[in-house]
C-alpha cells in the first residue's frame, strides 16, 4: 500500500493541472475585415506606378549612399522583394488593404478611410498599431526606395484635392520617418484626383475606393 500511495497522488496532481489547462479561457481571434468589394487591384497599369522614383533616381541614389544603404545586385533584389511582400501580406492580412506586386515594386494600397478622417490630414489613432507594423517591417528590411503616394475622388475642387492629398502623403512620410524609417529613403507626392481606380466615380463606393493612399516600395540597386 506505502508503494502505490505516491503514485496515485502523482497521478491525481497530474489529472488537475491537465484539467486547469483545459479551462484556460483563451482570447477570441482578431475579426476579419472584408475588403470592400470595389478596392480590388485596379489601376496597377498607371504610368505613376511603374515610373521613375519621386524626385528621380540619380537624387535618390545619391541620398542613399550618403545614409551608407547598400544597394542590392539583381538575385538580391529578387529575394528581397519576394520576402518583403510575404511578411507584409501576413501583417495586414484581414484589415482591408491591399499588398500588390508591380514589377519590380510592391505596392501597398490603404484605403483612406483607414487612415484619415474626411477633410483631415492627421493619422486616425485606429490605424497606428498597424501603420507602426508596416513601418517596422519597412525599416528592417532597409534596401528600397519608400514612395508615399495619397488620392482623393472628385469632390471639391482640383486645388483643394491636391493640397489634401499633398497633406495627406506627407504625413504618412512623416509618420514612417518617425517610427524609424530612414528619411534618405522617403519621398511623398500627392495626386489629387488625377488618378482615380474608377473614372467617373459615381457611386460612394468608387469614391472610397478612390481616396487611398499607396506606399510603394523599389528595390535599391545602386
Amino acid at each position: 500500500m506505502q508503494f502505490w500511495r505516491p503514485l496515485s497522488v502523482s497521478v491525481l496532481a497530474c489529472s488537475l493541472v491537465a484539467l486547469a489547462a483545459c479551462s484556460v479561457v483563451r482570447p477570441a481571434p482578431a475579426p476579419v475585415i472584408p475588403r470592400p468589394a470595389e478596392f480590388i487591384p485596379l489601376g496597377l497599369g498607371a504610368s505613376y506606378l511603374s515610373g521613375d522614383v519621386i524626385g528621380g533616381l540619380k537624387a535618390r541614389n545619391a541620398k542613399m549612399r550618403a545614409a551608407k544603404i547598400k544597394p542590392l545586385g539583381p538575385a538580391a533584389a529578387a529575394q528581397y522583394l519576394a520576402s518583403t511582400e510575404n511578411e507584409l501580406r501576413s501583417q495586414t492580412a484581414g484589415i482591408g488593404l491591399d499588398v500588390l506586386r508591380v514589377g519590380d515594386t510592391i505596392l501597398i494600397r490603404i484605403p483612406a478611410a483607414l487612415t484619415f478622417d474626411s477633410g483631415s490630414a492627421t493619422v486616425k489613432p485606429q490605424f497606428d498599431a498597424t501603420l507602426k507594423e508596416i513601418a517596422r517591417t519597412i525599416r528592417t528590411r532597409n534596401q528600397s526606395f519608400v514612395d508615399v503616394f495619397a488620392h482623393t475622388d472628385t469632390t471639391g475642387s482640383p486645388q483643394v484635392n491636391l493640397a489634401l492629398s499633398q497633406k495627406r502623403a506627407s504625413a504618412v512620410a512623416t509618420y514612417l520617418g518617425g517610427h524609424g524609417v530612414a528619411k534618405a529613403r522617403i519621398a511623398s507626392k500627392g495626386y489629387g484626383e488625377t488618378m482615380p481606380l474608377y473614372n467617373p466615380d459615381e457611386t460612394e463606393a468608387q469614391k472610397a475606393a478612390n481616396r487611398r493612399v499607396e506606399i510603394r516600395l523599389v528595390a535599391y540597386r545602386g
